[in-house]
């Protein structure tokens, strides 16, 4: 379980969250939406121990990210599928995440092939697309088999085969009982991946609901999202 409580980071003047609670509970997908500049990516920052909170908590099971022992066993994170050393095999590069955290090699293999990369594990990531970088990124969340997993826009860069593809590996992760916090813009595909819904706007919570509620009948859930910005814009 994610548990987000009274987070707040300011650089500056500039309030990115503020006072922000929620909380992602395990066994279904949370969609994480708001607009450019809400400060989606700065919670998960904070939550991953990329960055450190002026005020507030983020756990994970209790327990901030910084503390947790063996943490790819616990969090799998996909941030920025471009942050990778291009020049290293793909195959090598999970080898040396695994090594950093105790992980069995014998499930790097099993790994590329579940992500559609088995034919490529040798190739240098240099050369790959972002598509293919995005499934790498994937496999590395998911290399210590953890119960949450936090992933920022993991479809940018699929071609619609590998959406869905994305959207059915995410739904059975949350269906064997994982925590899985998603973080996109693309509402039509939120719309029929996510159970439960936070919209931040500003730094600030804005909703936090099962998708059904928000979304009602006759009203997609773009027009959903649109009636909450504007509402908390007031």
């Amino acid at each position: 379980m994610i548990e987000v409580n009274g987070l707040t980071r300011r650089f500056g003047r500039t309030l990115a969250v503020d006072d922000l609670s929620f909380t992602v509970s395990p066994g279904r997908i949370t969609g994480f939406l708001g607009p450019n500049g809400a400060g989606k990516t700065t919670t998960m920052r904070l939550l991953l121990g990329l960055d450190r909170p002026t005020a507030g908590r983020a756990t994970v099971n209790g327990v901030p990210y910084r503390e947790l022992r063996r943490p790819l066993t616990q969090v799998g994170a996909l941030l920025d599928a471009t942050a990778v050393q291009g020049g290293r095999r793909a195959d090598r590069h999970l080898w040396w995440l695994a090594r950093s955290n105790g992980i069995s090699r014998t499930r790097i293999g099993g790994l590329l092939e579940l992500v559609g990369l088995g034919h490529v594990g040798g190739g240098r990531v240099g050369g790959f697309s972002l598509g293919m970088k995005q499934r790498l990124g994937l496999a590395a969340a998911l290399l210590g088999d953890p119960e949450v997993l936090v992933l920022d826009e993991p479809t940018n860069g699929l071609d619609p085969e590998g959406i869905r593809w994305m959207r059915g590996l995410l739904k059975s992760l949350a269906a064997e009982g994982r925590a899985v916090l998603v973080s996109s813009h693309l509402m039509s595909e939120m719309a029929v991946t996510a159970d439960h819904l936070i919209v931040v706007a500003q730094g600030r919570l804005r909703a936090d609901a099962p998708i059904s509620e928000l979304v009602r009948p006759g009203m997609s859930l773009e027009d959903a999202f649109m009636d909450v910005i504007s509402r908390s814009a007031r």
